[in-house]
């Protein structure tokens, strides 16, 4: 893997900060709210859900193929050659899938593993060079009240994350301590990076997001 020709986009801010150490990264927002660069090599680089039982809090996902809802195709390629990693499919979604009948139905119409909501955006223009998730919420250890602690722009919702966790403490306690190991999984993983020169592509007017702190 050539490090320094990729960019690491992100929907959290959690996430760009593992990234860095890699090269440059874009915060894209959930679902890529905050828009996509123009140019340039993407990896999609976070944490997803596991569609399927088998897929332990923590396992790192080097993904072959990004797909839709229906199992249709929008990337696929070799993966980046993470070692402790396994390869997989990644369902690319319009939404937060956490409920267990429809992870199961999903995997079914897809045949994916694991799902988020940034890597169908980034497949789409044709630049996607590959995909790292760490799984962090699986059909039985559900995101509950978590899954209101994000806003659209990968900012963190306290507010919601409070409502979450009235509504859900025991569970909501659980899934943060499960999304803490899978962000420690994805650091970990990107260590074990083959290469991971700093620099890579520059910011440019067309890329305004583009870190590289």
């Amino acid at each position: 893997m050539d490090a320094d020709r990729l960019i690491f986009a992100c929907a959290m801010g959690v996430e760009e900060r593992i990234a860095r150490r890699l090269g440059p990264t874009v915060r894209l927002g959930l679902g890529a709210a905050n828009g996509i660069p123009d140019e340039g090599r993407l990896v999609s680089f976070g944490i997803a859900g596991a569609l399927r039982p088998g897929l332990e809090i923590g396992t790192v996902i080097d993904a072959t193929r990004v797909v839709d809802e229906n199992g249709e195709v929008l990337w696929e390629g070799p993966p980046l050659g993470i070692e402790p990693a396994r390869t997989g499919t990644i369902l690319g979604a319009a939404r937060i899938i956490d409920d267990p009948p429809e992870r199961a139905r999903l995997h079914e119409s897809s045949g994916a593993d694991a799902v988020d909501m940034e890597s169908g955006p980034l497949a789409r223009p044709g630049r996607l060079a590959g995909c790292i998730r760490a799984i962090s919420d699986t059909p039985d250890r559900e995101l509950a009240g978590l899954a209101e602690g994000a806003r659209a722009n990968g900012d963190v919702d306290y507010l919601g994350l409070a409502r979450g966790f009235l509504r859900a403490p025991r569970e909501t306690a659980r899934a943060a301590r499960d999304a803490r190991r899978a962000l420690k999984s994805l650091a970990e993983a990107s260590l074990a990076m083959p290469t991971r020169r700093r620099g890579g592509l520059a910011a440019t007017p067309s890329n305004p997001g583009i870190s590289e702190r």
